[in-house]
């Protein structure tokens, strides 16, 4: 590398753009509209391929108006999450790498492109949607993937005298980091051979592999973001249901308002069942075997983006609202018994006014 002070890069940059569409998708419906294949190949490491996928998302190609280089491919999840990437070649120098990750990260026309494609495919397979959302979250991601470096370093070399350009890029930051923020970003450093790396930040990766490793680490990416775009799905309905609920609870003043509690009750317990179901799919939509490597770098990647964060919130506030659901079934009981006994009380009151009045 001492030969190359600013050795030429080759690779590609990708954008990736992920939109919450609806709480599910029929996948082979999908498939049957649109033609378009199951992404069934398996992902790193040369043998045995170990990352597979419970149901594997629909794939399919499209086109990016006006740039006929953009590679753009489009997948769709079962659990409703939309993913639209788009992909383009770079050769250059470090100075041209770490601009266009400025001006990505910082700003660009891409998302809103992205959306444009995204509506436009939602419209075309809506029969395969099932409870499609009005409006639509939505994550996005860069992946710098250089699978070729001037002077073939190692990972350890490249660590060693490109360390701030690498930096700088996932962080799309035009100016020189402190040595502080250096080792920050560089704790997420991954390699599995010599020749491989992979820089993981919370909206950007640099990753220098060959092209098989690189369609792992972009497949794990990618997923771990439609983990946070379900996850942040589960942490918003349920922020709004225990909203409506406190506030039902506030309003309830009469007796009338205490028998109104079971239908609160049922309409919680269902969107508790719901949201345990969709957490449990969407968790488990991916399995490792036997690949370490990948379960480590799905990990990180989750971590570094979030993912963590929010499954923790959403657990939280199901937690709360499964102790809620007790206590509306327990203030609805005591309501009940309440209604009862003074139904008891008066039929006793009007038995003894017949009695007495009977004997006057």
């Amino acid at each position: 590398m001492d030969s190359h002070p600013n050795p030429s890069l080759r690779g590609s940059a990708v954008g990736l753009f992920l939109f919450d569409v609806c709480e599910e998708m029929k996948l082979d419906e999908v498939r049957s509209i649109l033609g378009a294949r199951r992404l069934g190949e398996g992902l790193k490491h040369a043998a045995a391929e170990q990352l597979f996928f419970e149901r594997p998302p629909v794939v399919e190609d499209a086109q990016l108006p006006g740039d006929t280089k953009a590679q753009v491919r489009v997948k769709y999840y079962d659990y409703g999450v939309v993913s639209i990437s788009f992909e383009f070649p770079f050769a250059g120098f470090w100075p041209d790498l770490i601009s266009l990750s400025s001006k990505w990260i910082s700003g660009t026309d891409l998302p809103s492109r992205a959306e444009a494609i995204a509506k436009e495919k939602v419209a075309r397979i809506k029969p395969a949607l099932v409870k499609p959302y009005s409006t639509w979250l939505n994550e996005d991601y860069f992946i710098f993937f250089m699978r070729e470096i001037e002077g073939n370093p190692a990972a350890a070399q490249l660590l060693g005298s490109c360390r701030q350009q690498i930096a700088q890029v996932v962080r799309g930051e035009n100016s020189a980091l402190s040595d502080d923020e250096l080792r920050e970003i560089l704790q997420s450093a991954m390699s599995y051979y010599p020749n491989d790396l992979a820089v993981l930040g919370w909206n950007a990766a640099f990753v220098y592999d060959s092209a098989a490793g690189s369609e792992t680490t972009l497949q794990l990416l990618e997923y771990a973001n439609s983990q946070l775009l379900e996850f942040r799905h589960y942490d918003d309905l349920l922020t709004r249901e225990l909203a409506s609920v406190y506030d039902s609870l506030e309003k309830k003043s009469t007796l009338l308002g205490s028998w109104r509690l079971p239908g609160e009750a049922s309409r919680l317990q269902t969107v508790l069942l719901d949201v345990t179901e969709l957490t449990e799919r969407a968790d488990n939509a991916i399995k490792f075997l036997s690949d370490m490597f990948s379960a480590r770098l799905y990990r990180l990647a989750a971590s570094k983006i979030g993912v963590p964060d929010y499954k923790s919130l959403a657990r939280e506030k199901l937690r709360t609202a499964e102790d809620l659901y007790r206590f509306l079934i327990d203030q609805f009981h005591q309501s009940r018994t309440f209604v009862l006994e003074s139904v008891v009380v008066l039929i006793l009151l009007i038995e003894l006014l017949y009695v007495f009045h009977g004997k006057m």
